[in-house]
């Protein structure tokens, strides 16, 4: 077992509450009417991105999903310029044209997040190839839902990447439900890791909701990665507080009951992980309570910058916007 620094208890605590006092402020402010489009909020699923995320470097890549804030933060992405991207404003990582599904942040290896289901899984897997073309010791990892793992990206990307033996780690964030619809009644297998069997990659179904073990987990694979050993599979079984998408409620008849997700809330991924830090002698009350009111105050600041920031130009609505062409056309 992987025994955390004080160093990195604490930044993994920190890293969980900002995601947490992040999501919180944009249900606050969507209900509000403050965000525009759609929201995906990340609560509950807190260990998954930052357990992830702590073992990698900061040149390595991850591509995200339309639930993508969790890893952005904790990729090392600034909670002000996240803030202003969903408030549409100028100040946003991709200048408020991008919006809460697609953030991109590739100084710190954030090359995008995507709206449609599956579609980053065959994205990281090419960013894998190039850092094999180009020879580095990178790594890239793609996050996706169970849902996913029903698509052909996902069985194409993953029998590719065996064959290549690509440096990538496939990440499925399992919250037993693709939008309304349970895995029970959609996936065949007893589980998402177990799909990995057809492509020879080695594959494990961990507790989503336990940071240390996401950590442990995680590091075994990109230690494959980086050692060109090939792609791995991490099933992350976690779940999500909150609805598919802010506002659901108003369109689908309940789907889970109230004591399914109490149930969970009694798992609940930070008080686990404050706890254990507790009981092993890591943190102090004082000193946890310490963290968790300076991520608040950090996504107080990031609201703050974000509603004074200036929205986009109408004169700016086709800069940065590409297509490409055949040539000769």
């Amino acid at each position: 077992m992987i025994e955390l620094s004080k160093k990195l208890s604490k930044e993994t605590l920190k890293n969980m509450y900002l995601i947490r006092h992040f999501e919180t402020r944009v249900e606050e402010l969507f209900a509000n009417g403050k965000i525009p489009g759609f929201v995906h909020l990340y609560i509950g699923e807190e260990a998954v991105a930052v357990g992830t995320c702590s073992a990698l470097r900061k040149d390595d890549y991850v591509v995200s999903t339309h639930r993508g804030h969790g890893h952005c933060i904790a990729k090392g992405a600034d909670p002000k310029l996240m803030m202003a991207e969903l408030f549409a404003k100028s100040t946003g990582y991709c200048k408020g044209k991008g919006g809460s599904m697609h953030v991109a942040a590739l100084d710190i290896g954030m090359i995008g997040a995507t709206a449609i289901v599956g579609a980053g899984i065959p994205l990281g897997t090419g960013a894998a190839l190039a850092f094999q073309i180009k020879g580095t010791d990178q790594v890239a990892v793609c996050y996706f839902g169970d849902g996913a793992s029903n698509q052909g990206t996902f069985h194409e990307s993953l029998n590719l990447a065996s064959v290549w033996k690509l440096p990538v780690i496939y990440v499925c964030e399992n919250n037993y439900y693709a939008e309304t619809v349970t895995t029970k009644e959609a996936i065949s297998s007893e589980n998402v890791a177990k799909r990995a069997v057809s492509y020879n990659i080695p594959s494990w179904s961990i507790d989503g909701n336990d940071v240390v073990e996401v950590y442990e987990t995680m590091t075994k694979a990109v230690k494959r990665a980086r050692g060109g050993e090939g792609p791995s599979l991490i099933e992350c079984n976690t779940y999500r507080w909150r609805g598919h998408f802010e506002g659901e409620e108003i369109l689908y008849a309940a789907y889970r009951s109230k004591e399914e997700i109490e149930e969970w809330k009694k798992k609940c991924p930070i008080k686990r992980f404050r706890n254990r830090l507790l009981k092993d002698g890591i943190l102090t009350d004082k000193e946890a309570d310490h963290i968790d009111e300076e991520a608040k105050r950090e996504i107080d600041e990031a609201v703050e910058f974000a509603e004074r920031s200036p929205p986009p130009r109408p004169e700016e609505a086709l800069e940065d916007v590409y297509s490409g062409t055949l040539k000769g056309e």
